[in-house]
């Protein structure tokens, strides 16, 4: 007798943080099937000052985790600034969105650019509109062009569901494309 595992969905939130845009997007895995369920900006080049861009990402997230109730936020880890003042404040609003998350109790998990690129695309240097093509083809969606950071917030999603079903190996790199064909002949459709 084989005892059958219950697949339960989850939603993953992903993040691409931004002092100016914050790019977000959630995904919905139900076993191996994925669906975005939304994904959009958070605009803060309205606001006055950094700590009211702060303020408001912190709310404003915690409405789209209460909103969607996602059990993960997978988030882009800041790599690259024009300046240290640049970086710092990226690096304060990547905070504050981990702490809106961590407060409604989700699991945190952070990820380099090149290792979303590469749980995208196969590449680690692809660009901004590779990483959206790809992700258009995956899911099957079309994703408007104005809405890059957002595409790049669900490729971090991506990445992670990718993490999260072991399609990626344990030091980051996507495992041969041969052995993940044989494993996953569905998602070739």
């Amino acid at each position: 007798m084989s005892i059958k595992k219950e697949v339960v969905p989850y939603k993953i939130l992903g993040i691409d943080p931004g002092t100016n845009i914050l790019g977000y997007a959630i995904m919905e895995v139900f076993g191996s099937k994925l669906k975005l369920i939304t994904h959009g900006v958070i605009k803060l080049k309205g606001e006055e000052d950094h700590q009211s861009k702060l303020k408001e990402i912190f709310l404003q997230l915690q409405e789209i985790i209460e909103t969607y109730l996602p059990k993960d936020m997978a988030i882009e880890a800041p790599f690259y600034a024009k300046n240290v003042q640049s970086l710092l404040k990226l690096g304060r609003a990547q905070g504050v969105a981990i702490a809106a998350g961590i407060t409604m109790g989700l699991d945190i998990t952070e990820y380099m650019p090149k290792k979303v690129k590469l749980a995208v695309t196969g590449n680690g240097n692809a660009s901004k509109e590779q990483v959206a093509a790809m992700l258009e083809y995956i899911l099957k969606i079309k994703i408007p062009s104005e809405y890059l950071d957002a595409t790049d917030a669900l490729a971090v999603a991506y990445c992670h569901y990718n993490q999260r079903s072991g399609l990626l190996g344990s030091a980051g790199k996507a495992k041969d494309w041969s052995s993940f064909i044989k494993n996953n002949p569905k998602r070739l459709k």
